[in-house]
């Protein structure tokens, strides 16, 4: 099932098998950011953080996924949350690739 990604801020969508690889874990993100239930969702082999509100939060989280062997594009993924309200977009990981 697609999930919904707010206009409102930026979400981070990360591939599954990426952030397994990387030995990560959902501690790890709500120790760091604070999440709520809501903010860290997943859905076959995509995961989607956000809505992220700040911009040290993105960046800082970014860096540490670079950090981690994570790639930018190929492993993880930031929508900025700038579209107009009138516009809903949806995710979902494509499992031919």
């Amino acid at each position: 099932m697609p999930l919904p990604l707010p206009n409102t801020a930026p979400t981070l969508l990360i591939r599954k098998s990426a952030f397994e690889r990387a030995g990560l874990t959902r501690a790890q993100f709500d120790e760091a950011l604070g999440l709520t239930p809501d903010e860290f969702r997943v859905e076959g082999a995509l995961i989607a953080v956000g809505p992220l509100v700040g911009e040290d939060s993105l960046g800082d989280l970014i860096a540490q996924l670079e950090e981690a062997g994570l790639a930018y594009y190929d492993d993880f993924f930031e929508l900025s949350g700038n579209w107009p309200e009138w516009l809903r977009l949806f995710a979902m990981d494509d499992p031919s690739r």
